[in-house]
């Protein structure tokens, strides 16, 4: 693992702490496009993770980076996470629209799909934010359920992560092209912390 720089460079102007911020907001802004399709999501969050885990190893995190490990690993199983997670998304949308129509339980109902709808994205979530996703979804989602379980803390900082970016784009519409960037690197920071 290469030393982290602590001191600017001649005619940088922010210094070595400012830099992973723009790389961020760099990612975050290709994870944005990149996941237009909306199918495509899963697998550019995982790569703009796997990218800023670079960062331990002394890896640059650049938008070019994010773009060559994306096209190295678009495959049909990403394709196929991403029509689960869209499959998924629009069932809750679903449900939730039945249970507000009046339907008797129709309430408890909402909760109860809110709930599950709340768990399964945390879940989701945290399997980008694993290694494994870069290869294997399965098991990074078999391991984003334990890890979800075993360390509830994290999974509140998945919520949390999640909660404040949808903030930030009802608050301000054009910042969601920078907050898949700061998305993801709120969950790679969960899966970090979750290996010390």
């Amino acid at each position: 693992m290469s030393p982290v720089r602590t001191t600017k460079e001649p005619g940088e102007i922010f210094g070595p702490r400012m830099t992973l911020f723009a790389d961020v907001l760099s990612v975050g802004i290709a994870v944005a496009v990149v996941s237009l399709p909306l199918v495509t999501l899963p697998a550019a969050l995982s790569t703009a993770c796997a990218v800023l885990r670079g960062v331990r190893e002394g890896r640059p995190v650049t938008a070019g980076r994010f773009l060559v490990a994306l096209r190295r690993r678009l495959r049909f199983g990403d394709l196929v996470a991403g029509l689960v997670a869209l499959v998924g998304a629009a069932l809750a949308l679903v449900d939730l629209a039945l249970a507000g129509a009046g339907l008797p339980g129709g309430r408890a109902f909402a909760l109860l799909a809110a709930a599950i709808g709340a768990g399964a994205v945390v879940v989701g979530l945290r399997a980008c934010g694993r290694p494994e996703s870069v290869e294997d979804w399965p098991a990074a989602v078999r391991g984003a359920g334990r890890d979800a379980v075993r360390d509830a803390g994290g999974s509140g900082l998945v919520v949390l992560a999640v909660v404040t970016a949808v903030l930030c784009v009802w608050m301000l519409l054009p910042l969601v092209f920078l907050v898949p960037g700061l998305l993801a690197l709120a969950l790679t920071a969960v899966d970090v912390r979750g290996r010390v």
